[in-house]
């Protein structure tokens, strides 16, 4: 090799290879104080020449300049050149810390003294390792391209000529000459290279240089090689001497991580690069569309009765699904549900006209995902029965039978202490009565409302008998409720003795009684004013559609007309009223 024993006329050919644009061009001159000063010059992505001692002329205007020196990281600089102006630029490339090991080869590179040389590679930012005058020559002052044993592509970019690029196969501890343009001249024995420590990947002297290329390693891996659709896995990768890297074509880092989530089956390629060779990783990760979908209905046959518009039999089912693996399910008819669960649902036959009921109810499941998979499945329930026509109900018979009597108590009962006494079996009867003609009457009539009017006799303070009848109105409506009238159909209304019967009105009562005998008007006339008490101590029932109120026929010829009037204490008995149903 010819090392620079005079650099002036060097430079002065160089400059006349880069400045030698006709002397009326609008140019100028860039002048690039670099450290190190062996850094190349590329400008406008093309290369142009090593910075050390060499002016670059370009053209007036805007340029991209870039800088690359093995070892160091890429620079890229924009300047400004005007017409018959120099510019200076000053640049500190930053090392890349650490040095490489061995084993190694070595490449000597003639007749590319200026020309870029890049290895593996055409891209300068990854693959430049640095110019050709600092490769050829293997005697005293060494400058060698160090690189790691194997099959390497050598190219050669120099800014007047197409690239150059040779396959090259450089063994451990052995020199291969290569002779730009032409080929690979020899390969010889290289002993220098088994006694080679650990090495900076770039130094240079006065007339030495040595590069250092680093090996390319890495690893690649995927967690999981099995998911199902819409699970994850998660990649890790590293690399050494890389400057590029990939994974199926798309850039990143070096060394990193990713969370991947695949819809299909996919192989993940993780490449990199760098003029140190290619690490090529591989991770498939395998991804399952199945859908194990089930769909069931428990029970699988019911029992559906109806009687006009009264339904006695209301049957249910319950449907229950699954689809594991899935990211979308509805069940018909129900509509979108989750990937598992069930759901109890009414059972009604689309039948509506009398008869026998004998149908079938079909539910289908329909699941998908987004990896491509779906299932469907079906489950039938068997729906059986009857629909019988009701008879007519007589709305004016109904009505006439709630002309109901009025219920009656004996003195001072209920009792705050006991607030269900004081109902005898008597009263009790005639409010099983109210309580089916009434549930009846509402099938024709479902506006129609019970009032409670409760009353208790003059004895008294107004307070004491005014809580007394609310106490006898509520105990009414409690055994109402308790029997099936909803709650919501009856108000109540306490008069205390307000409103009470005078001696003519139950006297006139009487006489109107169709159940007494002459005897017992004869009693009730001997006794006006006690059988007055005991006709004020009652609850009338009032129907809200006509306003008709119960008749306040005194029960003479009741069993329990000795409990009623006193003359007997009642057996105590307490009755727990029912919790209310809930509206509906």
């Amino acid at each position: 090799m010819r090392v620079r024993q005079s650099s002036f006329l060097l430079s002065a050919a160089v400059l006349l290879l880069v400045c030698g644009q006709p002397a009326m061009a609008q140019t100028g001159k860039l002048i690039v104080h670099a450290t190190p000063p062996e850094a190349h010059i590329y400008a406008d992505g093309a290369p142009v020449v090593d910075a050390k001692g060499h002016h670059v002329c370009l053209s007036a205007g805007e340029h991209k300049i870039d800088l690359y020196n093995y070892g160091f990281k890429p620079e890229t600089r924009t300047v400004t050149i005007e017409a018959h102006k120099t510019l200076v630029l000053n640049v500190t490339m930053q090392a890349i810390p650490g040095n490489t090991s061995g084993p190694w080869g070595c490449i000597t590179l003639k007749g590319a003294d200026r020309a870029a040389v890049l290895l593996n590679g055409k891209d300068p930012a990854v693959f430049y390792v640095g110019h050709g005058d600092e490769f050829n020559n293997e005697w005293g002052w060494k400058q060698e391209l160090l690189v790691p044993p194997g099959h390497h592509e050598l190219t050669v970019q120099c800014c007047n000529q197409d690239p150059w690029s040779v396959s090259v196969d450089v063994p451990a501890n052995k020199r291969v000459i290569i002779d730009a343009y032409k080929g690979v001249r020899t390969t010889v024995d290289w002993s220098r290279g088994e006694k080679m420590p650990s090495m900076a990947r770039f130094k240079a002297g006065t007339a030495s240089a040595e590069v250092a290329v680093e090996k390319v390693t890495g690893q690649f891996n995927a967690s999981t090689t099995q998911v199902n659709c819409g699970d994850s896995a998660h990649l890790t990768w590293s690399s050494t001497g890389a400057g590029k890297s990939e994974i199926n074509g798309n850039a990143v880092s070096p060394s990193g991580d990713q969370t991947v989530q695949p819809t299909q089956t996919t192989d993940y390629k993780f490449t990199a690069a760098g003029p140190g060779g290619v690490y090529n990783g591989d991770a498939t990760v395998n991804v399952n569309s199945a859908i194990p979908a089930s769909l069931s209905v428990s029970p699988t046959e019911v029992r559906y009765h109806k009687i006009g518009e009264k339904v006695d039999q209301a049957p249910s089912a319950t449907v229950t699904w699954s689809a594991p693996n899935a990211s979308t399910v509805s069940v018909d008819p129900l509509g979108a549900v989750g990937t598992s669960g069930n759901r109890e649902l009414p059972i009604t036959p689309s039948k509506t006209s009398p008869g026998a009921i004998d149908e079938n109810v079909t539910y289908t499941l329909h699941a998908s995902n987004t990896c491509g998979g779906s299932e469907t499945r079906s489950a039938t329930l068997h729906i059986t029965g009857s629909y019988e026509v009701q008879a007519a109900v007589n709305e004016a018979v109904l009505e006439t039978k709630l002309t109901f009597n009025s219920i009656y108590y004996p003195t001072n009962l209920p009792t705050v202490k006991d607030p269900q006494g004081g109902l005898v079996p008597g009263q009790s009867r005639r409010l099983d009565e109210i309580v089916t003609n009434f549930k009846e009457y509402l099938t024709v009539r479902p506006e129609a409302n019970l009032l409670l009017e409760a009353h208790a006799d003059l004895r008294g303070s107004v307070a004491f008998n005014k809580t007394l009848s609310q106490r006898r109105a509520d105990l009414v409506k409690s055994y109402l409720v308790e029997h099936g009238v909803p709650a919501e159909k009856i108000t109540t209304t306490a008069f205390g003795k307000e409103k009470n019967l005078t001696n003519k009105q139950v006297e006139d009562l009487t006489a109107q009684n169709p159940n007494l005998s002459p005897e017992d008007r004869k009693r009730v006339d001997s006794n006006i004013a006690a059988f007055r008490l005991a006709n004020n101590r009652r609850v009338d029932l009032r129907l809200s559609t006509t306003g008709q109120t119960s008749q306040q026929f005194y029960p003479y010829n009741s069993d329990d007309l000795n409990v009623l009037l006193g003359e007997k204490k009642p057996v105590a008995k307490k009755v727990m009223a029912k919790k209310a149903p809930a509206k509906k």
